[in-house]
């Protein structure tokens, strides 16, 4: 039997907000929500329904009556179709509006916090040009447009380099220019590309896991360093110097030319050796006079110049008068605790991940930090009473966990030690409300400021403080 089709047309329907995940909002005619991923608050359009649910409808705008006076004309000729600036047809203005309401939204109604008067949202100076590292796939079998697609002409180039289409990990979008990355971004890719097709070198085939060329990274930071990686699927030592030897006589400017080769499954780099073949294993970004060495398995924030605004902001909320012990929670490469150590009596960083202790480590000495101490470990194994026992009791905590929030465990040992201030930064502000809930007994917010790290996305940082209850 043959099933039914349950999608539905409702027409002239106003969209009325900008919800989580980038998706628009409008209501159906019968009291249901809408969400949709091609239109903006304000819209008046038919919407062709893709999913129901028990609670809400997912759709797609098909005609639009009226089109909303949020819109501007998107600068990226591949908008639409790569999914990585989903809000690049909304005005910045609206955009920060949308994320600070979803901030303020998820504290209030996830969490249930009393909020004191909200700072508005930091927007970033660079609303585009603003990441510092780009990821970019090979594939031999590159997106068709739906032109290509009717077409009777023969494709004979298949191959691509860019990002993977949304929802489907076996097909890559072929990126002529992107507004991300600052020069020479663009240059280096479709050099690498059109090098390579020209060449022979095998674009990567995700099904077949055949293929010679997997991944392009690069990193450019405020310093003017450049990192370039390549991800190889296969060893050919003729074929890979050629490669390489050409990115270095046509881009002299590179000072980080690595290398991986990645026969398995899927093309993290973080179990794989990483070779440098041409200048330094690493870069170096600076800030306020600290440098910070970036390797290329390193985590470090994406914006460079808008990760400065959200340190100044942690560093504020803490209120350090230079006699406080600190705890500086899932710290990375402990760029935020080497940012307020020379405000504070002492800074302790613990973070799970080897690698990025070792760099927190190496980057304070190579500042001459020397009242940061830096520890390994699953966070809720490490922060324990004993670990408080031997290292001390904080009077301000500094939290910024990893989206999915912190561990019930951790929150538990917060409440335990409660030390005078938390100063809790967040890049999900709904694991946050859940987290500030739990806390919400003994600790009242006192300051909230959301901070922009990515226009033209709906992702929102948020840095809230937290002080005892009296």
């Amino acid at each position: 039997m043959a099933r039914k089709n349950k999608r539905q047309v409702f027409e002239n329907i106003e969209v009325i907000d900008a919800g989580a995940k980038g998706k628009s909002i409008a209501k159906a005619p019968d009291g249901k929500i809408i969400f949709l991923n091609n239109a903006v608050p304000g819209d008046v359009v038919d919407i062709q329904t893709t999913k129901k649910r028990k609670a809400f409808y997912e759709g797609t705008a098909t005609t639009f009556h009226k089109k909303s006076d949020k819109r501007v004309q998107p600068l990226c000729s591949h908008f639409g179709t790569c999914g990585g600036c989903k809000w690049q047809f909304m005005g910045y203005e609206h955009q920060l509006n949308y994320k600070e309401q979803e901030v303020i939204n998820n504290l209030t109604r996830l969490g249930k916090i009393e909020l004191p008067e909200v700072t508005p949202i930091l927007g970033s100076e660079d609303q585009f040009l603003y990441r510092n590292k780009m990821e970019f796939s090979f594939s031999d079998s590159r997106w068709l447009t739906l032109d290509e697609i009717q077409s009777d002409a023969e494709i004979k180039n298949r191959n691509a380099l860019g990002f993977h289409i949304p929802g489907m990990w076996d097909k890559i979008l072929d990126i002529d220019k992107c507004h991300l990355q600052e020069d020479p971004s663009n240059a280096i890719r479709n050099k690498i590309k059109t090098f390579a097709t020209e060449n022979d070198l095998s674009f990567y085939n995700a099904r077949k896991q055949s293929g010679f060329l997997r991944t392009l990274m690069m990193r450019i930071v405020s310093t003017g360093e450049i990192m370039v990686l390549v991800q190889f699927f296969h060893e050919d030592v003729e074929k890979r110097t050629l490669l390489l030897d050409y990115i270095v006589s046509e881009f002299p400017e590179i000072t980080s030319l690595q290398y991986v080769i990645n026969s398995k499954g899927n093309d993290t780099i973080y179990d794989q050796k990483v070779i440098c073949y041409h200048g330094k294993d690493h870069i170096e970004e600076e800030m306020e006079g600290l440098r910070f060495k970036i390797n290329a398995k390193s985590f470090y924030q994406t914006n460079s110049k808008q990760a400065y605004e959200l340190y100044k902001v942690t560093r504020d909320f803490a209120g350090l008068t230079g006699n406080e012990l600190v705890y500086d929670l899932y710290t990375g490469t402990g760029t935020i605790a080497q940012f307020v150590a020379k405000k504070a009596k002492k800074v302790i960083g613990v973070e799970a991940v080897p690698e990025a202790i070792a760099d927190a480590k190496e980057n304070a000495k190579h500042n001459n930090i020397d009242n940061v101490e830096f520890y390994v470990g699953d966070m809720k194994k490490v922060f324990t009473s004993d670990f408080i026992a031997t290292h001390g009791q904080p009077e301000v905590v500094i939290t910024d966990p990893p989206r999915d929030g912190m561990h019930k465990d951790v929150v538990g040992q917060l409440l335990n030690i409660s030390p005078n201030k938390i100063v809790y930064v967040s890049c999900n502000s709904a694991t946050q409300a859940r987290d500030l809930s739990l806390l919400d007994s003994t600790y009242k917010v006192t300051k909230v400021q959301p901070v922009d790290m990515f226009p033209q996305t709906h992702h929102v940082e948020n840095v809230v403080l937290l002080e005892k209850r009296s």
